[in-house]
């Protein structure tokens, strides 16, 4: 792989996987995310979180405990955290200048939400001109009257495919 890679870990946030929200498979995606957070780290690729800000009252409210990145990948000292609020990674933030700042071209994503910020900065970072690769087995959502988590998985997965390199996370290759 010659252009340099980060791993952006993308809202997965305690309230994501608080049990009353019933994400899709909430343990393996966790399980996921912490393989691809480990691996990264074995190669020095640098992991990159990104956070939502919600509103007063909101799960992800600031400052409360749903907000805080899950414990079990939780960053370490030297990663980086951006705030955002929104479905776009991108919009009024600081990840743009970061990781032009680290010279970083491959962008591979995870986290949550499947058809919202997921969906959203994946597609921007694709129109920035970086290079994308989606862990198809690393994101995720809930079940909604008109779409199942499932179909919303699916759906990003094949569209994305078409545009950009879909990948599971066993398959994904640092350094």
């Amino acid at each position: 792989m010659n252009a340099k890679q980060a791993l952006l870990i993308v809202d997965a946030q305690v309230n994501m996987f608080d049990e009353s929200f019933s994400i899709f498979k909430a343990n393996e995606i966790i399980n996921t995310l912490r393989s691809l957070i480990l691996r990264a780290r074995e190669k020095s690729i640098p992991v990159i979180y990104v956070r939502n800000n919600g509103g007063e009252g909101e799960p992800d409210q600031p400052g409360t405990p749903g907000w805080e990145i899950h414990p079990s990948f939780a960053p370490n000292e030297k990663e980086i955290v951006i705030d955002k609020q929104g479905a776009d990674a991108f919009h009024e933030t600081e990840l743009e200048k970061e990781l032009g700042k680290q010279g970083i071209k491959q962008l591979v994503f995870a986290g949550m939400q499947t058809e919202m910020c997921i969906t959203t900065s994946v597609r921007r970072a694709i129109e920035m001109g970086y290079e994308v690769i989606l862990v198809s087995d690393g994101h995720s959502t809930f079940d909604f009257d008109d779409m199942s988590a499932v179909d919303a998985i699916n759906t990003l997965n094949n569209e994305i495919g078409s545009i950009a390199k879909v990948e599971n996370a066993h398959s994904i290759e640092f350094g």
